[in-house]
């Protein structure tokens, strides 16, 4: 993306923002609260339109061809709610079914036994715990098997054990399918042990990028979190 701007009347929500991402890449977006993530995101997937710049997806340009590449991505967040009232199999059935994806059946007997959900199935996603939430929302993002997968706080609502083991798999699932992994989290240990590439937004610019170690470094911190809370306490203007 070139120059992509979001302006929500005399506010700026994201400016002049400007990067690339190579194929099978696995990129965090950081920032604090209010500082643009969620905008960007919506404006890669085509729900938004930019108030100036340039988006391309997957070869499209976005959101005016973005029905070129709707079934080679899709979207991850425990803050979207599922119809309460289908049952989780109900679900991922229909999503199954937009994206065109063949042999249905099996695809959602791997995603059940591969992210755990055999035992509420056949449960209305509206009795599902956070946590269940969480996993069935990331079954629905990967029925398509994405080649870009956008994931906002991934593992939101699960305990350490369950989310554990979904970071491993989509350390498996990127590894073996080549996908892009573009993820919005602010659980810094889970974007270095995911991520390659990070970008940090501060107020809808983008104040620093690079590798997690390199950030590290060049800020003369112990972690990533430790980069995190500076430049969200002290700005940019100390990224050397």
């Amino acid at each position: 993306m070139a120059g992509l701007t979001k302006r929500f009347g005399s506010g700026w929500a994201v400016r002049e923002l400007s990067f690339s991402v190579s194929r099978g890449a696995r990129v965090a977006l950081l920032g604090a609260n209010g500082a643009g993530k969620t905008t960007t995101i919506a404006m890669i997937l085509g729900l938004l339109e930019p108030s100036a710049g340039s988006i391309r997806v997957l070869g499209a340009e976005v959101p005016r061809q973005r029905y070129r590449i709707l079934a080679g991505l899709n979207f991850s967040s425990p803050y979207v709610d599922l119809p309460a009232r289908l049952t989780v199999r109900q679900n991922l059935e229909v999503y199954a079914r937009l994206y065109g994806v063949p042999e249905v059946r099996e695809r959602l007997r791997e995603l059940a036994s591969e992210l755990r959900l055999e035992d509420f199935l056949d449960r209305p996603t509206g009795r599902l715990s956070a946590g269940q939430k969480t996993r069935v929302m990331l079954a629905k993002a990967l029925v398509n098997r994405p080649r870009l997968l956008i994931l906002d706080e991934p593992t939101a609502s699960l305990d350490p054990d369950s989310a554990d083991r979904l970071r491993s798999y989509l350390d498996r699932y990127a590894a073996e399918s080549g996908a892009t992994l573009f993820l919005a989290s602010h659980n810094m240990a889970e974007v270095e042990r995911l991520c390659d590439e990070v970008l940090l937004l501060e107020e809808g610019r983008l104040a620093a990028h690079g590798a997690p170690s390199e950030l590290v470094r060049r800020f003369g911190r112990r972690n990533l979190e430790e980069v995190f809370l500076q430049i969200a306490r002290e700005g940019s203007r100390l990224d050397g």
